[in-house]
Parts: structure tokens; C-alpha cells; sequence
């Protein structure tokens, strides 16, 4: 009996901790404003829901949903990347999983259900399209090809067409897994496809710091093969890249930055880079959703020393580097320049008082390196402008304090794509809590 009651009060106060550490980041979260998730995320009906923490325990991301007056409740939506294992292990359907919410919407572009756009032959696939998750941005690319493969056979009702004369049969921009993915099962079906890409084979996941976690579960890569792991850090993932581009050889061509695409007299796609133009009767989009990325405007970014994106931490050995921002990719990045060791300095600017806009995981790792003194972090500043061996912050009280930096490493965010997409002449469509 004794021990019965000892257990009980043990699960009451953890219950009672577990609830006042939701509470605060809900409040934390609040403060920011109206918030909202750029990828699917959880609606919970509060009057469905009989709390039975299913939906708490299957979040890969803690943080993002916690119990609250007996409830389930979305906490931290900027947290959220869209995984569904909170709807799928509520006994009572009391999550669907929606983008956006009724007063703030998300702009997407409007997808037929093989993704694709109003412009027949032109597709969306991956994050682009509102939906994260390396094993979604697979299967999305993998099923546009094959419309395209079904179409260029000659379906019975066929809406696409194979390349005439000088065009290729498709054409992928963006070699992320998406992009990935769909040139793959186009390959495999013998078309005529190229894979374009500005950068490195393998899309943003070459930009996420070192040994950052990304999720995967089962990916099934036409001609590759299935890979099974929960997880892998992003080493392992670009090594995967590595050795699906050695074992297939896609046809893959680097540096060029796609600008528009035109419908030819012929019916064709006309695809204009900085470099080239090319024909092809498919055109898929694998672009990724983070856009280009948005600027201080302060006087000095245009300096050298500025960076926006963390290819390998050593590049800043010996040099005191300040990371700009407050949500994951920015935490991310300090952590990496930390870990390695190699920096005269790193420390973090963010304009709050509280790295709200982190996933559980990444407030308690930089909680943990500011606490070890290898991160200094600079909460409520924002930086007023960048010298060549220091920079310019100021406070919430209007206070300016001068540092000594050798780098900046802006991590704030983008430019949505939908500007992209609107240029090239697809509809968008925005959704207000709309699953």
C-alpha cells in the first residue's frame, strides 16, 4: 500500500512538472505572435480528446505537444516538421493533421493528385509543396514520374507527351530527395530526364550543420533500392547521396539557377537558367521550401565575412563567429561551431529573450553550451551594423555595444518560393486550417 501511494505521488508531481514545462513553452510561443507551421501540422479537438498522451509520446520532436488543463495541445507549431504520428496514435481521431490555421493561412501551389500544377507537364514535388520529411519528398517525386511515365506510354487518356525534336522527355529542378527520386524512376523507365541544380547533388541537406538528426523511416529509391533507418545524421545521408550517384549515375548538372519556364509553340516546356535553355515536355519542380535567404539590411552585410549558410564549421577555425537568429537552423549552427572546437569565439544574436522557436532538443543542447561557456549568447540585440574586424549590437533598451567578430553567420530565414511559383504562372492557393 505504501508503495502504491509513493508511486502515485511520484506520477502526480511528474504529471504536474510535465504540465508546467508545456505551459511555459506555450506562453514562450505565444509571445511571438500568431504562429504558424510552413508544413502540415496537428489540429486537436479539445472537445474529442481524452487525454490519454498517445499523441505526446509518438511526437519524434518533443515539445511540439503537451498536455495542458487535461488536454492535448499544440504547443510549439514552429517545432512541428509535418511527421503525423500524433494523428495516427490518437485512439479517439481527435488529431488531423491541416496547414496553416483559420486565422493565419499558408500559401501553397495548387496540385492535382500526382502534384501536378494548372500548367499541364509541370509538377511540385517535396517541401515545395507544403509537406517535410525526406521519406514524403521520395514518394511525391517517385509518383509524379510515373504520370509522366503513364502518360508518355500512351495512357488511355493521355496527358502528356514524350520530348519532340530537340526536347527532353522531363527535365528536374532541384536535387533534394524529391528531385532525386523522380529522375531516378524516369531513368529507370528509359525517358530522356537531366536534373538540375544550383548547388551539390543531394539539395539543402548539404547546408544542415554537421551531425545534425534528420528523419527518414523506409525510402524506396527506384533502381537504388529501400533504405531502412529511423534516422540519420546528415554525414550518413550525404554518404547515402554519395553512393546512390556512384551505383546510378544520373544525368546531373550543377551551378545553374532556374529563372523561367515558358510553354513553346509546340506545346513543349521551355526551361531558362543563368546558363542555358532547354526544352522538355515535363517539367518537375523539387525546389525546396526555404527559398532565398532573407538579409539583416544593416550596413556592412554586403562584406565577405558574411555568410548565410554553414557548410562545414572548420572553414571559421580561429575566428570569432557570431550566428544571427534564434530558430533551429541558427541554434543548429552555433552547436556545430561549438562542437568543433576550433573557433576563437562563437556566440548567438537573437532579438527575444527565449530560443522559443526551437525544437525541444535544441533548447536544451544550447541551454547546455551557453551554461559550458562555449557559446555566448546575446539575447534581445539585434545587430545595426557589420565592420571589418567588429560589428555594431543593440539591446532592447536601446543600448549599443560594440564585439569583436571576424565572421556572420545569418540564419533567419527566407524569401517563401511562392514568389517563384507565381512568376512562372501556377496557381497558389491558401490554406486556413485546411487538411
Amino acid at each position: 500500500m505504501l508503495l502504491a501511494f509513493a508511486l502515485y505521488t511520484w506520477w502526480e508531481r511528474s504529471d504536474r512538472k510535465k504540465e508546467s514545462i508545456a505551459q511555459q513553452i506555450a506562453s514562450d510561443i505565444q509571445a511571438l505572435g500568431d504562429v504558424v507551421a510552413t508544413s502540415l501540422s496537428p489540429s486537436i479537438d479539445p472537445d474529442a480528446c481524452i487525454c490519454s498522451g498517445a499523441c505526446v509520446s509518438a511526437c519524434p520532436e518533443k515539445g511540439v505537444i503537451g498536455l495542458v488543463g487535461g488536454k492535448a495541445m499544440l504547443l510549439n507549431p514552429l517545432g512541428c516538421i509535418g511527421h503525423g504520428a500524433c494523428a495516427t496514435s490518437c485512439p479517439v481521431t481527435a488529431i488531423r493533421l491541416v496547414y496553416g490555421t483559420k486565422k493565419r493561412g499558408v500559401e501553397l501551389p495548387q496540385l492535382d493528385e500526382n502534384f501536378q500544377t494548372n500548367r499541364p507537364g509541370v509538377y511540385v514535388a517535396g517541401e515545395l509543396g507544403g509537406m517535410g520529411l525526406i521519406r514524403n519528398a521520395v514518394l511525391q517525386g517517385r509518383q509524379a514520374a510515373e504520370h509522366i511515365i503513364a502518360g508518355s506510354r500512351g495512357a488511355e487518356k493521355p496527358v502528356l507527351r514524350r520530348g519532340q525534336g530537340d526536347a527532353l522527355d522531363a527535365l528536374v529542378v532541384g536535387a533534394g530527395p524529391a528531385g532525386i527520386s523522380a529522375t531516378l524512376r524516369l531513368m529507370q523507365a528509359g525517358l530522356r530526364v537531366l536534373l538540375l541544380d544550383r548547388e551539390g547533388f543531394g539539395g539543402t541537406i548539404l547546408h544542415y550543420p554537421r551531425a545534425k538528426v534528420v528523419m527518414t523511416g523506409t525510402l524506396d529509391l527506384p533502381v537504388y533500392g529501400k533504405v531502412s533507418r529511423r534516422q540519420l545524421s546528415k554525414e550518413q545521408l550525404v554518404d547515402l547521396w554519395q553512393e546512390l550517384y556512384a551505383r546510378t549515375h544520373p544525368p546531373f548538372v550543377t551551378g545553374e539557377l532556374v529563372t523561367s519556364i515558358e510553354l513553346r509553340p509546340d506545346g513543349m516546356w521551355s526551361v531558362v537558367s543563368d546558363r542555358a535553355t532547354r526544352a522538355a515536355a515535363n517539367v518537375i519542380l523539387a525546389l525546396g521550401g526555404r527559398g532565398s535567404p532573407q538579409k539583416l539590411e544593416v550596413p556592412g552585410e554586403e562584406s565577405s565575412k558574411v555568410a548565410y549558410r554553414l557548410l562545414e564549421p572548420a572553414e571559421f577555425a580561429g575566428k570569432h563567429v557570431l550566428v544571427v537568429g534564434g530558430g533551429n537552423s541558427a541554434v543548429e549552427s552555433a552547436l556545430a561551431l561549438a562542437d568543433q572546437g576550433s573557433c576563437a569565439s562563437v556566440a548567438i544574436s537573437y532579438r527575444r529573450a527565449e530560443f522559443a522557436r526551437c525544437r525541444a532538443q535544441n533548447r536544451e543542447r544550447i541551454a547546455a553550451a551557453i551554461q559550458r561557456g562555449t557559446v555566448q549568447a546575446l539575447l534581445s540585440t539585434q545587430v545595426k551594423r557589420i565592420d571589418e574586424r567588429s560589428l555594431l549590437l543593440q539591446d532592447a533598451q536601446g543600448q549599443l555595444r560594440e564585439i569583436v567578430n571576424d565572421a556572420v553567420l545569418v540564419q533567419i530565414g527566407g524569401t517563401p518560393p511562392a514568389r517563384l511559383l507565381s512568376s512562372l504562372g501556377i496557381n497558389l492557393v491558401t490554406k486556413y486550417g485546411e487538411a
